[in-house]
C-alpha cells in the first residue's frame, strides 16, 4: 500500500495524460501546489478531498465515483484506476 505522499507523487507524474470519466468524458488535469486542475471544471480538487477519497478507496469496494465521497471524484475514480488504487471492477478501463 502506498502511502498519501506516494500517491500524490504518482499523481503529480501523470498530469497531462488523456483520461476518461466513467461516463466517457475526455479530461486531462494538471497539480499546482495542493491542488488538481481538471481541465473539465472551473473549481480545483484540493489535496485534502483526494486524501479522503484514497482512505476510501483503500477501504475496498468502490465500484464507482460515488463511493468516494467527494468533490471531484468523476475525475479522481479514473485517476486512481489508472494508478492501480482501485480495481476495475464496472468495465471503465476500456474508457482509460
Amino acid at each position: 500500500m502506498k502511502s498519501f505522499e506516494e500517491l500524490w507523487s504518482d499523481i503529480e507524474l501523470n498530469q497531462g495524460i488523456p483520461l476518461k470519466t466513467a461516463k466517457g468524458l475526455e479530461f486531462t488535469y494538471t497539480v499546482k501546489g495542493g491542488e488538481i486542475k481538471v481541465d473539465r471544471k472551473e473549481k480545483t480538487i484540493t489535496k485534502s478531498s483526494v486524501e479522503i477519497a484514497y482512505k476510501k478507496a483503500l477501504e475496498g469496494n468502490i465500484t464507482g465515483p460515488k463511493k468516494l465521497g467527494v468533490f471531484g471524484a468523476s475525475y479522481l475514480f479514473p485517476i486512481f484506476i489508472k494508478l492501480g488504487i482501485i480495481d476495475d471492477k464496472c468495465g471503465t478501463a476500456s474508457l482509460l
